[in-house]
């Protein structure tokens, strides 16, 4: 039978690989946090929410133009004169 202390990661077991990466990447982004923040001041900080944000307005602008497009080329298609409408005058 398994007990507690058979199942638990001893605290003098060597650090691993993984452990040691999320470790280093975690201490580059806080430090590339605190960089953004003394550069730009921490009103100015982006956040993701920031970002969903202009990513929802950028795509309501392309869709605005894309309306826009098409009205305008259904207008000029109901303006311009059709080929088969015109009638052949002879001399």
């Amino acid at each position: 039978m398994a007990t507690a202390s058979h199942t638990q990661v001893s605290s003098t077991q060597p650090i691993g690989f993984l452990t040691l990466s999320r470790t280093l990447v975690s201490l580059a982004a806080d430090v590339a946090t605190g960089v953004q923040r003394a550069v730009v001041g921490p009103a100015s900080v982006r956040t993701a929410r920031d970002n969903a944000w202009d990513a929802i307005l950028a795509d309501r602008a392309r869709a605005k133009a894309r309306a826009d497009t098409s009205r305008a080329v259904a207008a000029l298609i109901a303006t311009t004169p059709s080929h088969h409408t015109r009638t052949l005058v002879r001399s």
